[in-house]
């Protein structure tokens, strides 16, 4: 965890959680359930959350979506955030 506070700071803590929220959907397949009970936040959030996303425009995987590789995700739900923070 040391590792990484170092290439958050500088970034708001809603792009931070975008960002966490996001990869753990990457990670889980999609699976609302799975991944908000990893976060320790209701589905309700969860869900909310998405819609928010959604409604930026943002592409948030689908339940069931197969996990995406690891060097692929930039490219699948990549932004400029994403990309600078795995440059550092």
């Amino acid at each position: 965890m040391d590792e990484i506070i170092p290439h958050l700071v500088g970034h708001a803590v809603n792009e931070v959680e975008r960002e966490l929220i996001l990869h753990t959907l990457i990670r889980y397949c999609g699976s609302r359930t799975r991944s908000a009970s990893i976060l320790g936040i209701s589905i309700r959030c969860m869900r909310n959350k998405i819609h928010e996303y959604e409604g930026l425009g943002i592409a948030v995987p689908a339940p069931g979506e197969p996990r995406v590789p690891v060097g692929h995700e930039l490219q699948a739900y990549g932004d400029a955030f994403r990309q600078e923070l795995y440059a550092k």
